[in-house]
């Protein structure tokens, strides 16, 4: 099943099949789902596999899989010490990335579009040092801005706390849902959320800003552009959001900072076993080659190499 963007969002929707053994069941992060979803698909069709695959955030699938609830887990970060320490053992599979996005009638949207925001703009949005648009660009406009969060266990929502931070400390998921004016469930919610009001902002993932089949951005939302070397201005190294092909090109090359660029990985509760083994391996190997197709970055051959050996070797 391969995913298809509508109206700028990305259908997550779970997709199961059967053929009367024991499905590979898989649940957890949004970010990586679509991908894991085609994945599956593809595996299916070359083997006697079946998948049960859900979302729910990555906090789910951990939860999901440490209880045996599920084969593996879907995370849209690295695993904590913690989780390691209960038994949960994960290698990654891809890079995602997670991008300002604001509604495509915002009303200072030229002007963020020609000049970007640097991270310190965006820390004092999310944070509510800057209220209003017109004082964020210096423009006549007055429109408070509408900042929109996750209320979900979400990967995605902690890495951008993260990035907020820069080389300070981290803002925690519950700071920001603290200080948001609503916070939403899941990706897609949080499009649709920005896609229906001109004056918000918020963060996705970027396979729910460009269509998936195009590439483009033909959709109600837009991504933020950073102005990264804080110029006031973005220059022509900035300039990569026109299509998903140009961004994910700038994301490969390490232009587009990490965080928001993320590793995704896959876990389970302790070794991979039986097909959930085969289906990862086939993730790291023969899987990669449809990754940027799919709207992702594919793991460097080195972090590939580490990965099939830490498969192999288990915990």
């Amino acid at each position: 099943m391969k995913a298809a963007a509508v109206g700028g969002a990305v259908s997550v929707a779970g997709c199961t099949s059967s053929n009367g053994g024991s499905a590979v069941r898989i649940s957890g992060g949004v970010g990586p789902l679509p991908m894991v979803e085609v994945w599956a698909d593809i595996y299916e069709d070359e083997s006697d596999a079946s998948f049960d695959i859900s979302g729910g955030g990555t906090g789910v699938g951990v939860s999901d899989v440490l209880n045996d609830q599920v084969d593996v887990a879907m995370m849209g970060r690295q695993p904590e010490q913690e989780e390691i320490d209960q038994g949960l053992f994960a290698v990654p599979m891809l890079v995602d990335t997670v991008v300002g996005t604001v509604n495509v009638d915002n009303p200072v949207l030229d002007d963020i579009q020609e000049s970007g925001l640097t991270r310190e703009d965006l820390e004092a949005i999310f944070t509510r040092e800057i209220t209003n648009w017109g004082e964020l660009v210096d423009a006549d406009v007055d429109e408070d801005i509408v900042v929109y969060g996750r209320s979900d266990a979400s990967a995605a929502y902690k890495q951008w706390g993260d990035f907020l931070g820069g080389e300070d400390e981290a803002y925690t998921e519950n700071e920001l849902e603290e200080l948001a004016d609503a916070n939403h469930d899941g990706d897609q919610r949080v499009a649709e959320a920005i896609a229906s009001d001109e004056n918000a902002i918020s963060l996705n993932n970027i396979n729910y800003v460009y269509d998936l089949e195009s590439g483009e951005l033909e959709g109600d939302i837009r991504p933020v552009p950073l102005d990264l070397d804080g110029d006031g201005t973005l220059s022509e190294d900035e300039e990569f959001y026109e299509t998903r092909e140009e961004f994910l090109a700038a994301v490969e090359e390490g232009t587009y900072p990490a965080p928001p660029a993320r590793e995704m990985f896959l876990a389970s509760n302790g070794p991979f076993e039986d097909e959930a083994y085969d289906f990862v391996e086939f993730v790291l190997t023969d899987g990669q080659q449809y990754v940027r197709e799919n709207g992702y970055v594919p793991l460097e051959d080195d972090r590939l190499d580490e990965a099939q050996e830490t498969l192999a070797n288990g915990p």
